[in-house]
């Protein structure tokens, strides 16, 4: 548990700190810190301290250390408040959040990374391929959300430049199906400048870093980011950021997310677009205002996929309808170049929503029926912008800083004041805790009329020329009196803030300063009509469906657009009621230092950061409650069998309100889980054990039944089956065939075994009757004949097997007397025992000439013999040295013998009568026959063409029909030799 881990490493939870002072809990935070204890509980919230390193504590055997564990068996961890979550969603059936708060550069973004990475990995068992394709949708889309939603700033290498909710849904099991990704204010300004020191968007110095060569001419851009004045000041900072090797992994996610190839291409042309625009120059020639670099407008067109007059107009007049006539307004210098930069800034704000809405499409859970695949279940995660206190503070940092308002209400509401009401209403004693309520900053914000939106939006509204100083005395008027609010005009003396420029809100998290300078442009967010319809009329779909509303003709008039703030509040609003109706789960994240240093504790930094995001009364709320709170109806539905034992050792620690039980701490609620669970498992036990064996007695009865009439069934048949059996075969021995004819009865399934072996010593008796009154001579024939017919049966079409085989085919009349002489001389030199086979023969000599010789084999030798000389001896093989033999599967008498030393012999068998008979079955069952009765193995090959060694050369016999050939030759060939055979 995470209480029983090391004093060394300081308290796992400020909870069990041994007084509650901000004291104790700076030095416990800072001891934790540099022991690399990055992660601490104030009860269920996790407190992070950002380690800036590396750390190896997010692999799969940590996740199996936090996956089914309850939140304290382990040291502190985001997967143990992940984990959390992630139960409370599948046992409870509730839809929970993880908030993810903190300043910029506190680590959110990571946590919010790592929490994904957590859900991905404990989730789909089963590995089931479409849970796999959801949560790889949902992992990739972070690196795509960063490359254009995050920015390098002075306070943060990786900060998130828009705001961020994602909704994981999850089926019945717990397996995740779907979600659906919430952006809030994207800081377009960003597109046109940015501060010293820091960059623009990721993805423009991806583009010009990491795509080919190829790709960066046809967008007509250089590898070069200081040629390009939006991000001219982030091309000149180094940086640890690799953007060469972030380009390839974003376009690979986008491919695996499913855009296709020329949505990532439009993707990088708009890019490109944003970039040209900034190197655009106006002049201006009388009256008249120019481009003066116009070959860009050219570059423009091609990008945009429309005219290149369309742009240039665009970019220079603007056209306004009055009642019915249409005229074009030329802009002046100043104007012109505000409509280049917002059309930068809208063009850019566009494609991340679009890109946004494109990975909805992907990861929204489609055709899903709550009546037929049951309930699904949600896990929002929230990583949205820190608090941020810049040198020059303007609209965007103001929209920012009330959202962590409005999240820091939240988590008062939820967190603090909620248990303080709670105990209340359910007449427990309460010693009241100290918090700042931060409502009155939300309300100096977002309330209507009064509040700082009301006042902006009331200065826009206003016709005529308004400026930004014009809005300040607005908010001078109104909050003059204000606690929270002040201006220079309000405090003289206070020489920090500028006349008709600076106010200061006192924040829950420090005073800050900011700049009225763009709060009305910013607000208005005016974009020209002619830009819309430009880039509505281009030819590339993807673009144009970016723009709808360019579709309006000039003349049709259209309500007046809401106000960046009034959008930004209400998607606020919005956000804080959806996270209010989930279970909560809080990461409170702290930035140790401004360096980035991985060992540096800055105290006071620190110090600030514990204060406004009211840690300590966190600790005091837990210290003074409970934790842990249940329905009284529920609880004792719960632990009802716990009855006799609910009260043991838990009575200081358990209170009992008019509908609730209140639990103190975490431990007590674990030991009431864990007797359940044990109780659980005995009911259970019991049921089944109860259960099972009802069904056994009653699978029992019917198996003995079935038991008794299988038994019955298979006597009777078969005995049925042997009486047939005997009276089919009663008289085969004196039949003439011995009962080959009889047909075999069907034998009932338990049998099939039994028939084969009958069958079998029927068939060893009916062969015994046929061979038994055999000779020795003809015994041997048969054996040649079965070895034949085993290994050349359906590879030749004739083998001879109806003739009898004499085996001596030179033991002829008109040649007898000088063969049986010259076999006797052998006989008695070779001291062989019989001829095994011999026969004329067609050969190829070592001058690779065709002659007739005789063949002779003997159980010893292979002897070649020349009939003309009387059968002479001419040259000998051991048979030992045969290996093996070729034939060919057609009808020639073609053999070749395979020799050890690779002196193979090629024959062709000869001289047979009548004519059309095969000696080919003969010859290679005759030498089977053999060579298995001296254990030995002989190769036959069954091939065409036939590949063999002439006198130590590769070659290869090929067998051709030719119709005017009448006896079988030998010719040579490129590759070895040819047999010509007659043809039909």
């Amino acid at each position: 548990m995470a209480e029983h881990e090391s004093l060394e490493f300081g308290k796992a939870d400020f909870v069990l700190l041994d007084s509650v002072s901000l004291d104790e809990f700076m030095a416990n935070l800072k001891l934790r810190f540099e022991k690399g204890r990055i992660y601490s509980y104030i009860g269920e919230v996790v407190v992070s301290v950002n380690p800036y390193r590396a750390m190896n504590i997010y692999g799969r055997d940590t996740i199996e250390q936090y996956k089914g564990r309850e939140l304290y068996e382990r040291p502190p961890h985001l997967f143990a408040i992940a984990d959390a979550a992630y139960k409370a969603m599948k046992r409870r059936n509730k839809d929970t959040c993880i908030v993810i708060s903190g300043e910029s550069g506190a680590g959110k973004t990571e946590a919010s990374k790592y929490i994904m990475q957590y859900i991905a990995a404990i989730t789909n068992p089963s590995q089931r391929a479409e849970v796999e394709r959801v949560k790889n949708m949902l992992l990739k889309s972070n690196c795509v959300l960063e490359a254009f939603g995050n920015a390098k700033t002075n306070r943060n290498d990786n900060s998130s430049r828009f705001g961020k909710y994602m909704d994981i849904n999850f089926d019945f099991k717990g397996d995740p199906i779907g979600g659906h990704i919430n952006n809030y204010l994207l800081e377009k300004s960003r597109v046109i400048f940015q501060q010293e020191g820091e960059r623009s968007f990721h993805s423009f110095y991806q583009l010009v870093k990491g795509a080919p060569d190829a790709q960066l001419r046809s967008l007509h851009i250089q590898r070069d980011p200081t040629a390009y004045t939006y991000i001219k000041v982030g091309g000149q900072i180094k940086s640890s950021i690799n953007d060469s090797a972030d380009f390839k992994a974003v376009t690979d996610a986008m491919k695996v997310i499913g855009f296709t190839t020329e949505e990532i291409q439009t993707v990088y042309k708009i890019l490109a677009t944003i970039l040209h625009l900034g190197n655009l120059k106006f002049g201006s020639d009388g009256d008249v205002t120019l481009i003066e670099n116009s070959k860009l407008v050219s570059v423009l067109g091609d990008l945009l996929s429309t005219k290149d007059e369309n742009v240039e107009k665009a970019l220079l007049y603007r056209t306004v309808a009055t009642g019915r006539d249409v005229i074009d307004k030329q802009h002046t210098h100043q104007e012109a170049s505000y409509g280049r930069d917002a059309l930068a800034k809208a063009i850019y704000e566009r494609l991340f929503c679009w890109i946004v809405g494109r990975i909805n499409d992907v990861i929204e859970v489609k055709n899903y029926d709550a009546r037929v695949h049951g309930k699904n279940t949600v896990i929002g995660v929230l990583d949205i912008y820190g608090f941020e206190i810049f040198q020059n503070n303007s609209f965007e940092q103001f929209c920012i800083n009330y959202c962590n308002e409005k999240l820091q209400q939240l988590f008062i509401q939820l967190v603090l004041k909620q248990e303080q009401e709670e105990y209340q209403r359910e007449g427990i004693p309460w010693k009241h805790i100290d918090y700042f309520n931060n409502q009155i900053i939300v309300d100096l914000v977002e309330q209507q009329h009064k509040g700082i939106f009301a006042v902006l939006d009331e200065a826009c509204m206003n016709v005529g020329k308004v400026t930004d100083e014009m809005f300040l005395q607005a908010l001078n008027g109104k909050l003059a009196k204000h606690a929270h609010y002040t201006s220079r005009k309000l405090s003289p003396t206070d020489k920090n803030l500028e006349f008709d420029r600076d106010f200061r809100i006192r924040h829950y998290a420090g005073d800050v300063v900011y700049s009225v300078v763009g709060f009305i442009d910013k607000n208005k967010d005016t974009l020209f009509q002619d830009f819309k319809r430009l880039l509505y009329n281009s030819s590339n779909p993807v673009l144009k469906a970016m723009w709808p509303e360019g579709k309006l003709s000039i003349t049709e008039v259209t309500k007046r657009p809401l106000t960046a703030a009034t959008l930004f509040k209400n998607s606020m609003i919005s956000l804080v009621e959806n996270l209010a109706s989930k279970e909560p789960y809080y990461v409170r994240c702290i930035k140790p230092n401004d360096v980035k240093s991985p060992l540096l504790f800055e105290h006071e930094r620190c110090k600030h950061q514990v204060e406004y995001l009211g840690l300590l009364e966190n600790v005091r709320v837990r210290r003074a409650g409970s934790g842990l709170t249940s329905l009284l109806n529920k609880h004792l539905l719960c632990y009802i069998m716990l009855v006799m034992k609910q009260g043991c050792g838990f009575e200081h620690d358990v209170a009992y309100g008019k509908t609730k039980v209140f639990i103190r701490t975490p431990r007590t609620i674990f030991s009431l889980e864990e007797q359940r669970a044990e109780m659980v498992k005995r009911i259970v036990l019991f049921l089944q054990k109860v259960w099972r064996g009802t069904l056994a007695r009653m699978r029992y009865r019917r198996m003995r039944a079935a038991l008794i009439i299988i038994r019955a069934y298979r006597r009777y048949k078969v005995k049925s089956y042997i009486r047939e059996v005997n009276r089919r075969f009663k008289n085969v021995r004196g039949m003439k065939d011995h009962g080959k004819h009889v047909k075999w009865p069907t034998p009932p399934k338990v049998l099939r075994k039994f028939e084969e072996a009958l069958r079998n010593i029927y068939n060893r008796w009916w062969a015994w009757t046929l061979i038994k009154d055999l000779s020795p001579e003809e015994m041997v024939q048969i054996r040649a004949k079965v070895a034949t017919l085993e290994c050349l049966k359906g590879q030749r079409a004739d083998l001879g097997l109806q003739r009898a085989w004499e085996g001596n085919y030179l033991d002829s009349p008109g040649t007898a007397s000088s063969f049986t002489l010259v076999s006797s001389d052998l006989q008695r030199k070779d001291k062989f025992m019989r001829v095994l086979f011999s026969c004329n023969v067609r050969k190829i000599n070592r001058f690779n000439k065709a002659e007739d010789r005789a063949l002779l084999i003997t159980d010893r030798h292979l002897y070649k013999m020349d009939p003309v000389k009387l059968y002479k001896p001419m040259k000998s093989i051991p048979l030992y040295n045969v290996t093996g033999v070729s034939i060919s599967p057609g009808k020639d008498q073609l053999v070749v013998f395979h020799t050890k030393d690779n002196r193979d012999l090629i024959v062709c068998l000869q001289g047979m009568v009548p004519a059309g008979d095969s000696r080919i079955g003969e010859l290679v069952g005759t030498l089977l026959s053999h060579f298995k009765s001296e254990k030995r193995k002989l190769q036959v090959n069954i091939v065409s063409p036939i590949h063999c060694s002439m006198n130590g050369r590769k070659c290869t016999v090929i067998v051709e029909t030719k119709i005017n050939q009448s006896q079988p030759d030998f010719t040579k060939s490129r590759s070895g030799y040819i047999l010509s055979v007659p043809g039909n």
